[in-house]
């Protein structure tokens, strides 16, 4: 089945439903749309030089939770809170943390995040300003440096991040925005990602 661009499955819902109806082949189709994201956010997490493994296990066990996966729902979260589930696991058995330039070697290095027409100088700036906030991103805690990691390397919205995470969007928008502050003092810029209130009205865990 096509992707449309951005690596999304046309209709995700009926891939899913082929799957769950005895055509396991169809599972191709999310496995091809996701795998970036899915390698991005292992190497990220640190799963280092067993990104790939971890990824591989990661479909597998989505594979076979597919009888559990909420109907309607978004497939990229879900599959990406198993992938971060997965590379903890490994990362804790492997009693290692794989140092943040090495991360960013391997995050930059793989999709390109600014478009190739833009100007030179422009590039270096952005490309210098990644690297900045990469290096600030091992000085913050874990809930604080995922809550970044998935919303701005993996370009996950709120919605999306809260379910990648497990956590209520109140949470999400909290240590989001103390996060922000946080880097802001390190980087020496004004950080925000909007209003930190909403509906859910915080969330006290932060």
């Amino acid at each position: 089945m096509r992707t449309r661009e951005g690596g999304l499955v046309d209709d995700e819902a009926a891939v899913i439903a082929r799957v769950r109806a005895g055509e396991p082949e169809a599972y191709a189709a999310l496995v091809r749309a996701h795998t970036a994201v899915a390698l991005r956010a292992a190497v990220a997490c640190g799963a280092g030089a067993e990104a790939e493994d971890v990824v591989q296990q990661a479909f597998f066990k989505a594979y076979r939770s597919l009888g559990r996966f909420k109907e309607g729902a978004a497939f990229r979260p879900w599959l990406l809170r198993i992938v971060v589930n997965e590379t903890r696991n490994t990362v804790r058995s492997a009693g290692r943390q794989r140092a943040v330039a090495d991360r960013e070697a391997d995050l930059l290095g793989g999709e390109p995040r600014i478009p190739e027409s833009a100007d030179p100088a422009v590039a270096a700036v952005e490309r210098e300003r990644s690297r900045r906030l990469l290096d600030a991103l091992d000085g913050l805690g874990e809930d604080h440096r995922q809550v970044v990691i998935h919303r701005y390397l993996l370009e996950l919205d709120e919605t999306e991040t809260a379910r990648a995470l497990g956590w209520p969007r109140g949470t999400v928008k909290s240590r989001l925005s103390r996060a922000l502050k946080k880097l802001g003092l390190v980087l020496g810029e004004s950080l925000t990602d909007g209003p930190t209130e909403g509906p859910e009205g915080g969330e006290g865990r932060g």
